[in-house]
């Protein structure tokens, strides 16, 4: 989506919002941690983020692998930053070509800084002088497909007349080439903004303007940000900041303070201004209950299994080529296709989950994860889902039991979709979900829970092992939406399902999560003999229960299971033959 038209959006909601900028980092863990805290900020509701592009190009791959993978993976939409620096024409038109594979509408176009290690701007062979070239190509070629940034230098105000008056013009002639808003340059000087923006105005520029804002870390990084871009800072800031200069702690609380108090005077300064760049909100309603990639291809999508809740890159990995889902029977990519791991290292893994020696071992792990104690499981990265809160304790219990659950939703009668915890889609609308439960489970355990699952008709269930048996109490082939949303104007919206051809699909990779973790332990150890016998003879088993007016229904045949299975476990063998 192109960020003018979420500018417009808001304008008309009279809604404030922000946005997030990142720089491409110069290692493979550097890029690996940037996007960890790219997915975590996420939480925070950026409309958009934007990535830099490094000074000369060096690290113009990584920041097209960013666009990428935010757009497609993280489903967040992305600006990408495109300078002149050491770019001929044809690097411009690959990286221009790469970012609408991508999806990405929005550039940013920069003449950019000097490459590393020069002090004077030149331009390359076959490339481009200006900004505003760059500004001329893009629409040349790729007419409106792009939403087309400049930068916008507040601190020009400290500028003689005659050269701020060039500069304004300079600034002017781009708009005029095709430019659909401004990105500021950082600054701390409110004051100085204000009467740049006025002068914008002034000179006839009436698209929208973005004031870049930039967190306070560090008073050395403070230093150096504001003297490389020759930034003004206003003396009482420099008042507060300097004393608590040699103590990084208090140098961020006080610029917590300055700068989100620069954001109120920005905000009620009566400029229109209802955008910052760089400052976080504290809520966001999502769009669908699972994370949208933001790829061509996949930008329309609304339906998948629920099976990949907690595995949303290796859903899209396996799924890449399809058209549309569903088309017929789904068609997974294999496992050896394209790689399943865990997320964490060996090193990680033993911090995380130690070295279980029993089957109570590996309960005691599981009911931990419910409870929020345990970071992660081999079958998710994170801690479990806020909605999965309200049901931690009963899911706790289950493992205790035998149940050793890996995906879960609770039930769901009528959230409206501004929910905190819940709430998904557009405004005034009311979400709906069936609970679920998916787990491995002991072959005698399952002959029990079974036999009680039956007794319920509101139950369907499919049961699958590593070889892929399937069974199921169902009927039906057609898939099970298990979560809808009833949304004003709109048809009734069911994005999450449970089908049969997905489940096999998964079943594979439930598998082989676990035989990884297993091999994190030496060959002899007790702890891989333990895991790998889990998974060799243990099943995978999802259960839905179809009344989501009760949130506890779903939980009584696996309560009464597991107390009769265990009752029976302690019963003592009886003797024979007087033995």
């Amino acid at each position: 989506m192109k960020i003018s038209q979420k500018i417009n959006q808001s304008t008309k909601e009279d809604k404030i919002w922000w946005s997030f900028e990142y720089f491409p980092p110069r290692t493979a863990q550097g890029l690996q941690n940037l996007l960890d805290r790219i997915e975590r900020m996420r939480a925070l509701g950026p409309e958009f983020i934007d990535i830099t592009w490094n000074a000369g190009g060096r690290t113009s791959d990584l920041t097209s692998e960013m666009v990428k993978t935010c757009q497609g993976l993280l489903g967040i939409e992305t600006c990408m930053h495109l300078t002149c620096t050491n770019m001929p024409k044809e690097k411009v038109d690959i990286a221009l070509k790469e970012a609408k594979e991508h999806g990405c509408r929005n550039v940013l176009a920069l003449r950019g800084d000097p490459p590393a290690g020069s002090t004077k701007w030149e331009a390359v062979e076959g490339g481009f002088i200006h900004g505003i070239d760059l500004v001329r190509h893009i629409r040349k070629h790729y007419g409106d497909y792009f939403d087309i940034a400049v930068a916008g230098f507040p601190q020009f105000q400290f500028l003689p007349k005659e050269q701020r008056d060039f500069e304004m013009k300079c600034l002017k002639e781009k708009v005029d080439a095709g430019v659909d808003f401004i990105f500021t340059q950082m600054f701390y000087d409110v004051e100085v903004f204000i009467d740049w923006v006025k002068e914008v105005r002034a000179a006839g520029i009436t698209i929208p303007i973005v004031p870049g804002i930039a967190p306070i870390q560090t008073w050395r990084g403070f230093q150096r940000a504001t003297s490389l871009a020759e930034i003004t800072v206003p003396q009482s800031w420099l008042d507060i900041l300097e004393p608590v200069s040699n103590n990084d702690e208090e140098v961020r609380a006080a610029g917590i303070k300055l700068v989100a108090d620069m954001c109120r005077r920005i905000l009620n300064a009566g400029l229109g201004i209802r955008e910052l760049n760089l400052v976080p909100r504290v809520e966001t309603i999502k769009p669908l209950p699972w994370r949208q990639s933001l790829t061509p291809t996949r930008r329309t999508e609304t339906i998948r299994p629920i099976f990949w809740a907690n595995r949303t890159k290796s859903y899209l990995s396996r799924t890449e080529n399809w058209d549309e889902y569903p088309n017929g029977l789904p068609a997974y990519g294999e496992l050896d296709g394209y790689g399943v791991s865990i997320h964490h290292t060996k090193e990680e893994g033993l911090k995380l989950w130690g070295e279980p020696s029993s089957e109570t071992d590996v309960r005691t792990l599981f009911s931990r994860f419910c409870r929020g104690d345990l970071a992660a499981l081999p079958w998710s990265d994170e801690r479990p889902a806020t909605e999965t809160s309200v049901i931690a304790e009963q899911l706790a219990k289950m493992n205790e039991l035998g149940f050793l659950t890996i995906n879960s939703q609770p039930a769901v009668n009528g959230a409206r979709s501004d929910d905190k915890v819940f709430g998904w889609g557009p405004s005034h609308g009311y979400v709906y979900q069936k609970p679920y439960l998916e787990f491995f489970v002991s072959p005698g355990l399952l002959n029990t829970l079974i036999g009680h699952i039956e007794r319920d008709s509101n139950i369907t269930y499919y049961v699958i092992n590593k070889r892929g048996d399937l069974r199921t109490n169902t009927h039906s082939d057609s898939p099970n939406a298990v979560t809808w949303g009833v949304f004003p104007g709109k048809e009734i919206i069911q994005p999450t399902i449970v089908e049969a051809v997905s489940f096999m699909a998964w079943k594979d990779e439930a598998y082989e999560l676990g035989q990884q973790w297993a091999n994190f332990y030496d060959p002899e150890s007790t702890a891989r003999k333990v895991i790998t016998d889990l998974m060799d003879t243990w099943y995978l088993v999802n259960v839905v229960h179809n009344d989501f007016h009760d949130r506890d229904a779903i939980f009584q045949p696996f309560l009464k299971a597991g107390a009769e299975f265990s009752a029976a476990q302690s019963q003592p063998t009886p003797l024979t033959n007087g033995h």
